[in-house]
């Protein structure tokens, strides 16, 4: 399927866990420009805020590699704990974040010293993390034990440890920070936390059409920059989901292709990028049409993505 011309970031980045690779598409014209080799398993992955970096969590290496994202050279490998899945840029752009599954914590990294700052205990096998928008809270999921910790950062002490469904694996705070929004994949469902409770206001179920009930499996969640759509992307259902952040009702379903993991939304919040975990490749999808409009091959195993802006 080919691209449709469209403006906006040029550049989409992927992580590609079953090949150890980052593959670089230009999304303009809907092909695939580059592709280097990483670390191991590689999953979580950002830019820098200037830009000039990627960070990518080489899970299986035990660090967050630093790699110039014009060539993809390694620059550094910063120490990140044990089996890094996810990370968290700190809002002044000082640490990141960052979960290891195999430690039960959450490790700070201090990006100017490159190094390890502190950690703090959390529960089992810690997947999804963040940082919500006025820096007050770090957020951890713990899968096995099916909860969530609060951590406050000017403490960096665990508050509080709330109850969710099944394996919550991504955790994303809505753009104005009042709520944060929280995907348990076993539980096939994503709650809708009010930050200021700590409690659980909303849990949004999913029906696309044509899946199996136990291929869905919320994941990845992205909202549009005016906060008005969240995106989920629903695992082996191969669907995403558009939802309305105000009735917290699903609008529609998007066939993208096959398991689609995490997604990246442009800043204009028109489109949104889907790594499709199974088929190898990126679903370029219009948000207002709710239509792919292009499929582009990656490396195997596409797991994250992150746009140049």
């Amino acid at each position: 399927m080919p691209a449709a011309a469209q403006t906006g970031p040029s550049i989409a980045y992927v992580s590609n866990e079953r090949d150890s690779t980052v593959s670089v598409i230009d999304l303009a014209s809907g092909t695939l420009i580059a592709s280097f080799d990483v670390g191991q398993r590689p999953r979580g992955i950002l830019l820098s805020r200037d830009g000039k970096y990627l960070y990518i969590c080489a899970s299986l290496d035990n660090v967050v590699e630093v790699r110039d994202a014009k060539t993809g050279a390694l620059v550094a490998a910063m120490p990140a704990g044990n089996d890094p899945e996810q990370f968290f840029l700190s809002p002044d752009g000082r640490y990141l974040f960052v979960s290891n599954e195999d430690d039960a914590a959450a490790t700070a990294i201090d990006l100017d010293a490159r190094k390890v700052a502190w950690q703090v205990e959390v529960g089992e096998e810690p997947e999804g993390i963040a940082v919500s928008p006025d820096g007050k809270w770090l957020l951890v999921a713990s899968e096995e034990d099916n909860s969530v910790s609060w951590i406050d950062l000017a403490t960096r002490q665990t508050i509080a440890q709330i109850a969710t469904d099944a394996r919550p694996r991504h955790i994303e705070f809505t753009p104005d920070g009042r709520h944060v929004w929280i995907a348990a994949e076993i539980g096939q469902t994503v709650h809708v936390i009010d930050v200021a409770t700590r409690e659980i206001i909303e849990t949004i179920t999913f029906a696309p059409p044509g899946a199996m009930a136990y291929k869905v499996l919320p994941c990845g969640i992205r909202f549009t920059p005016d906060g008005k759509t969240a995106v989920i992307a629903l695992g082996r259902a191969d669907a995403i989901a558009l939802v309305d952040t105000m009735s917290r009702k699903v609008r529609s379903y998007v066939k993208t292709g096959g398991r689609p993991w995490h997604l990246a939304i442009t800043a204009d919040g028109t489109r949104a990028v889907v790594a499709n975990g199974t088929s190898d490749d990126v679903a370029v999808v219009d948000l207002a049409s709710g239509k792919v409009t292009a499929r582009i091959p990656a490396g195997q195993g596409p797991w994250g993505v992150v746009l140049a802006e």
